[in-house]
């Protein structure tokens, strides 16, 4: 937790130095909706409150080398490797669907997020909320092909709750509440349900670069040995593209493998590399 004060510690100092949202968008329509509160889709590896734009298509590739502590021999990671591809479809003003494919676990995604508030200029509504929810499908070999093999075994899900605040034309935070569910676990001690706490935020450098930062803890699992996931990252948008840069201790990139299977720490240099490109197709 001692990341997460700092964060929102540093974060907030910079907040008080920002001049009034108002003044900064150059606004008096206090209904007018507060947009880019982030600039893609999701922060770093968690999603973010922002949806495809009705009748647009972003196809996402986002990719993962290897821990950088595993030396010269591996080249620092990149030897490894892992891959997400995406395509998510804005199916109308507030709703999105997507599909995506994993390396990590062969892992296979349906998804459904949903603006529920949007931010106003006026005080009345000052946070957006969007919600998230996901369905994941191990398609990795069975390890004991003995046993009856079910296929909702190779299921789990999450959902989530996406509350934001746009402070100012620089300055953006997010709160995560989490929840996965897992159809079957390895022992009958733990739990097939946890949730976790995310908080993410960007602050611009530039008209087209910021600073990102992302940290999920994970509440109520004593039985299970993994890590809260902490990602940084810059993010540089040119034209029809957003490259995201970050560094991170999780491997996984979908919710239930960052959020709830990290097994990298950042004090013993557990960390990798990876980026996120995103191409957005109008079809209407």
């Amino acid at each position: 937790m001692k990341y997460l004060v700092i964060f929102a510690f540093l974060c907030s100092s910079s907040v008080l130095a920002q001049d009034d949202l108002f003044s900064l968008l150059g606004e008096d329509n206090s209904n007018q909706e507060v947009r880019a509160t982030f600039k893609g889709t999701r922060v770093i590896n968690g999603q973010s409150i922002e949806l495809p734009s009705y009748g647009d298509l972003q196809f996402v590739i986002e990719h993962r080398f290897g821990t950088i502590n595993s030396g010269a021999y591996e080249l620092w990671g990149i030897d490894q490797s892992q891959m997400r591809m995406s395509f998510d479809y804005g199916l109308s003003k507030n709703i999105a669907i997507g599909i995506a494919r994993n390396s990590f676990q062969k892992t296979y995604e349906a998804s459904l997020k949903a603006k529920l508030l949007k931010q106003k200029l006026e005080n009345w509504s000052p946070i957006s909320i969007t919600s998230y929810h996901a369905v994941f499908v191990n398609t990795l070999n069975w390890t004991n092909t003995n046993r009856a093999n079910l296929f909702s075994s190779r299921l789990s899900y999450a959902h989530q709750v996406m509350i934001a605040r746009k402070f100012n034309q620089s300055f953006s935070l997010q709160l995560t509440p989490t929840y996965i569910h897992r159809n079957i676990v390895e022992f009958a001690s733990i739990n097939n349900d946890y949730l976790a706490l995310g908080v993410g935020g960007r602050y611009k450098l530039t008209k087209r670069i910021s600073v990102n930062a992302e940290y999920f803890h994970q509440l109520e699992r004593p039985h299970e040995n993994f890590t809260n996931s902490l990602s940084i990252g810059v993010d540089i948008e040119t034209g029809g593209h957003v490259f995201q840069l970050h560094i991170t201790n999780s491997r996984g990139m979908f919710e239930r493998a960052f959020i709830g299977e990290t097994t990298g720490t950042w004090s013993e240099g557990d960390l990798y590399f990876g980026f996120n490109i995103s191409r957005v197709f109008g079809l209407k």
